[in-house]
């Protein structure tokens, strides 16, 4: 089996890489794609990245709430962050990874997502104009050089949403 690495230990890697470049801001966001849509996460709220584990199902809970992942012995809560706003459910296959986007914000919380896209450089983004239906967590947007529109995921702000924290039906 590959090993696992945390995003931490390749984000510290990265960074003494960098160092002699002088660039600060080099990789500040992680890119990942959810369904069709693009999304950046900022590195400090992505605590890992898995391989899709086995999920164990929980009844009585919103389809967008996958299960529960046991990773290393703790239980994480996986949401389809594709399903979760209301588009196609994300495939579970090879590309499929979860997200632990809860240890910083005291919470054992998991995102199911399409695929990793790798860091970004923020400095390599236009701003574009923000979506005024957007909810609060996802309220900032930009355009890469090839046109496709990024959204940056608030998760502080998604751990706020009272729909993402309530999975029961």
């Amino acid at each position: 089996m590959a090993r696992k690495s945390s995003l931490r230990e390749f984000q510290a890697h990265l960074a003494a890489r960098l160092a002699g470049v002088g660039d600060q801001r080099a990789a500040g966001f992680l890119g990942v794609q959810s369904g069709a849509d693009y999304w950046l996460i900022g590195l400090p709220d992505v605590g890992e990245i898995v391989p899709l584990p086995p999920l164990t199902g929980v009844p009585l809970t919103q389809p967008w709430f996958v299960g529960i992942a046991n990773i290393r012995g703790n239980l994480h809560a996986v949401a389809d962050f594709s399903a979760f706003r209301g588009k196609e459910a994300t495939p579970r296959n090879a590309t499929s990874r979860l997200l632990l986007i809860g240890t910083r914000h005291g919470n054992n919380a998991a995102l199911l997502v399409t695929r990793m896209l790798g860091l970004r450089n923020i400095d390599d983004l236009t701003p574009a104009a923000a979506d005024p239906e957007a909810p609060p967590w996802a309220n900032e947007a930009y355009t890469d050089k090839e046109g496709r529109r990024w959204r940056e995921l608030n998760v502080r702000r998604l751990f706020l949403d009272d729909t993402f924290m309530d999975i029961r039906i």
